[in-house]
């Protein structure tokens, strides 16, 4: 079999897990992989399965100005062995350009430049190229694939396909020889942009390893002060203000609890001032940012996990949190929103709650009735564990990957 290249954002990330998983169990499944990162990690430690990864990594010059030598003398030798290609390559980016006005089209031909002479030109190893989210990585790999010769195809998520121009996305599409996604709702939304387009888009969930989520405690009944968890970046996607202004009505009324938040984010500085601006203070812990042993640590304590999805101001918004599956799998009952594909994973008074969006009030009335509502919370507790056993068994799901990536590496 030759390699598959993936094109990432970052690698390895904490929050994307799921990409590092994915690697992992194409290469158990006898696929060779090579990585090109755009960035290197943000954090200083790694989950355990990236170890076992086998793939070689080389990461792409990330700074347009500061790395600018490197960029420059890749692209000026491969202008020079192929003068046709990247002259459709520039004309390609500069058509991009009048679209967004973005420079960062310029940077993504350079690093595919860079790329395709380093690694690809004369590699017959490399088979095909796989971008990883739809704007930036799946932008390197389109410029890639056109200066190489190699097919490319790309995994859209959640926030590369709401905030990308739509014709820029649908450009990516109709040069793409498939596209992956995670939700039936970005499915949908793919399909409605690539109308008249034959590329197939392909709806695969993202899994989870059922082998580490696994119930370990009991959680069908709980008693005050109840503990509360929140895994999530904190950006405006994840509604954390609306979710404090619950916890506020709740204590309000004496209501007793503990609320965990794990996760880090840009809106870090704001969301504690919040805490403790709702004099939250006593009742409501920020970890940062924690491994997966620690995690599930938490998961076994909590009663509830309760993530408040929003749509962003920019149109961001979550697919499937993964941490909502990994709740559902580990038997802690959940709570979140309906938005976007959210309740494709918590089926309404089934595996889980959902309640609209940024509204406090519903939110803090579905957080009390499922800590007080035995019942209730022994029926999602129960639809939630056999609903992730039968659609989120990641290796079912990567193996599904892989049957669609195998014809483009064959011999």
């Amino acid at each position: 079999m030759k390699k598959l290249a993936y094109i990432l954002k970052g690698y390895p990330r904490i929050s994307e897990t799921f990409i590092s998983n994915e690697i992992l169990l194409l290469e158990k499944l006898g696929f060779r992989m090579q990585l090109f990162p755009m960035r290197h990690p943000r954090e200083s430690f790694c989950h355990d399965s990236v170890k076992q990864i086998q793939a070689q990594v080389n990461y792409l010059p990330t700074e347009l100005l500061l790395e600018f030598p490197r960029l420059l003398l890749p692209n000026i030798f491969l202008a020079v062995k192929r003068p046709k290609l990247f002259q459709k390559g520039l004309q390609l980016a500069n058509v991009r350009y009048k679209r967004t006005g973005k420079l960062a089209t310029f940077k993504h031909l350079l690093q595919a430049g860079f790329l395709t002479n380093n690694h690809l030109l004369g590699n017959t190893e490399i088979a095909h190229l796989h971008g990883h989210f739809a704007h930036s990585p799946t932008s390197v790999t389109m410029f890639a694939s056109l200066l190489s010769g190699k097919p490319f195809s790309f995994t859209a998520h959640a926030k590369d396909i709401y905030t990308s121009n739509p014709d820029q996305l649908r450009e990516k599409i109709r040069l793409a020889e498939f596209v992956l996604t995670c939700t039936a709702y970005n499915k949908r939304y793919l399909e409605d942009i690539a109308e008249g387009l034959e590329t197939p888009i392909h709806c695969i969930y993202h899994g989870i390893d059922l082998k580490l989520f696994s119930p370990q405690t009991d959680h069908n009944t709980c008693s005050a002060p109840y503990k509360l968890l929140t895994v999530a970046r904190i950006t405006e996607k994840k509604g954390l203000p609306t979710l404090y202004k619950a916890l506020h009505m709740l204590k309000e009324k004496n209501f007793k609890f503990q609320h965990t938040l794990i996760g880090d984010g840009d809106d870090r500085d704001v969301i504690l001032q919040l805490i403790k601006d709702l004099k939250l203070t006593d009742c409501c812990h920020w970890l940062g940012t924690r491994t997966h042993t620690e995690v599930l640590k938490q998961f076994e304590q909590s009663d509830l996990f309760v993530l408040a999805c929003e749509i962003a101001e920019n149109g961001d918004r979550d697919g499937i949190p993964n941490v909502l599956v990994e709740a559902l799998a580990m038997g802690v009952p959940s709570l979140s929103t309906t938005v976007s594909a959210v309740p494709e994973i918590l089926l309404n008074n089934k595996s889980g709650i959902t309640v609209a969006s940024g509204d406090a009030v519903i939110m803090a009335e579905a957080i009390e009735t499922i800590l007080t509502d035995t019942e209730l919370r022994k029926t999602i507790i129960q639809g939630g564990h056999k609903h992730t056993l039968q659609n989120f068994d990641n290796r079912t799901l990567v193996a599904q990957i892989g049957d669609i990536f195998a014809p483009y590496l064959a011999q």
